[in-house]
């Protein structure tokens, strides 16, 4: 898989439109460029990363509560596949149960985020997602 090396990319697997806005724009009002896709259900998740690859991203935000397959589905999807499981997958949920926790680690998820519930907390989570994943973090190369 290629990416372009000049502007970082973060594929947004998320269904509710209020949240894929609110998400846009923190990382807009934290002043990061960031190519952003975003992906509405779990079929068009993978759809994006195995017909895209060109546009492959630095980085997944992964909701859990998808359409058609669901968050867990869609990272045991991803970290199976030879060509996928070297991406950075962040679970952004809204769920605080202690078993959505374990079963994404269990299913191999870099993080465990929960949703902010204001724009400034979003705002913030975006400024410590492009410090420590984007920059501080040293990711395979895959070109």
């Amino acid at each position: 898989m290629t990416k372009n090396k000049s502007t970082p990319a973060i594929l947004l697997i998320e269904d509710n439109p209020g949240d894929i806005r609110l998400t846009q724009e923190a990382f807009r009002e934290a002043e990061f460029d960031v190519r952003m896709y975003t992906a509405t259900d779990g079929m068009k998740a993978i759809d994006f990363l195995r017909d895209e690859a060109s546009l492959c991203p630095n980085l997944v935000l992964l909701d859990l509560n998808l359409p058609r397959k669901d968050g867990f589905e869609v990272l045991e999807e991803i970290k199976a596949d030879p060509e996928l499981e070297h991406l950075p997958v962040l679970v952004l949920t809204s769920s605080t149960a202690r078993e959505d926790v374990i079963s994404s680690y269990e299913q191999h998820a870099n993080a465990y985020l929960t949703k902010p519930d204001s724009p400034g907390s979003f705002v913030e989570l975006a400024q410590t997602i492009e410090e420590f994943w984007l920059e501080r973090v040293r990711l395979p190369s895959y070109s």
